[in-house]
């Protein structure tokens, strides 16, 4: 069964003529495109997936939503969770390199001298990141699952790469530890971590707000300015002493 082929052969004829009548042009370009088939893959399986969580996700809805028979789906990742680490890697790829910006500004910080550079940069670090999960809404959605099951998935899925970013974050956390900024003697990793979910927990929240509140547009540009805002304060003061309480050195 070629590339091509808009559905599984278990849909119906009906479906697939659909498919393949509304979109030709883009069908025929991805014929030779094993790079585009890839991404729509990707981008139907973090659909699926952020839509019915990993245990609830069908390889063949992921085939019916990609475009491709779920033969090829096999041919390139193999199977169901090595897809979904798949997913997950492509969004650790897309924050990396504002995560890497942040801890190292971070750890060229003085803290013994400019508490304050310190908060700032923390500060746009999280702004940052309640942005992306903004603009990734279905990235957020699986933080969400992963979360409600106990991070068994990801638990599955871990690479020497999740280690490193562990190994990334401790001597950051550790300075700001040693330099007397953070509130909490707590494993400075186990204060972040929840932290950083903040950004996420605040989205979640949302829809149940637009029932209760329905006037309210809380996904308009301002409102969502003034809840990361909000968020962005929440962690920076839950984290570090404010800057009255800092001790001259």
């Amino acid at each position: 069964m070629s590339e091509t082929e808009g559905s599984e052969s278990g849909n119906s004829e009906s479906g697939s003529s659909k498919s393949q009548s509304s979109k030709p042009d883009s069908r025929r370009g991805r014929m030779h495109d094993a790079e585009g088939a890839r991404q729509a893959i990707l981008d139907a399986a973090e659909e699926v997936f952020a839509e019915h969580g990993f245990d609830g996700a069908r390889i063949d809805a992921i085939a019916h939503t990609a475009g491709y028979n779920k033969s090829l789906i096999f041919q390139y990742y193999g199977d169901k969770l090595a897809l979904y680490a798949e997913v997950i890697r492509r969004a650790d790829e897309q924050t990396r390199s504002m995560q890497n910006d942040a801890l190292n500004n971070l750890l060229n910080a003085n803290t013994a001298t400019d508490a304050g550079e310190v908060r700032k940069l923390l500060g746009v670090y999280i702004d940052w990141f309640f942005d992306y999960l903004v603009e990734h809404p279905r990235i957020e959605r699986i933080y969400m699952w992963e979360m409600a099951k106990g991070w068994q998935t990801f638990s599955k899925i871990l690479s020497q790469r999740d280690f490193d970013d562990v190994d990334q974050f401790a001597p950051v956390l550790a300075k700001l530890q040693s330099a007397g900024l953070l509130r909490s003697n707590l494993n400075p990793l186990l204060q972040l971590s929840p932290a950083m979910f903040m950004c996420s927990l605040y989205l979640a929240i949302l829809p149940l707000y637009k029932v209760l509140m329905p006037s309210v547009d809380f996904s308009s540009p301002a409102e969502l300015a003034h809840g990361r805002e909000f968020v962005t304060e929440f962690i920076i003061h839950g984290l570090l002493i404010s800057l009255a309480e800092v001790k001259p050195k």
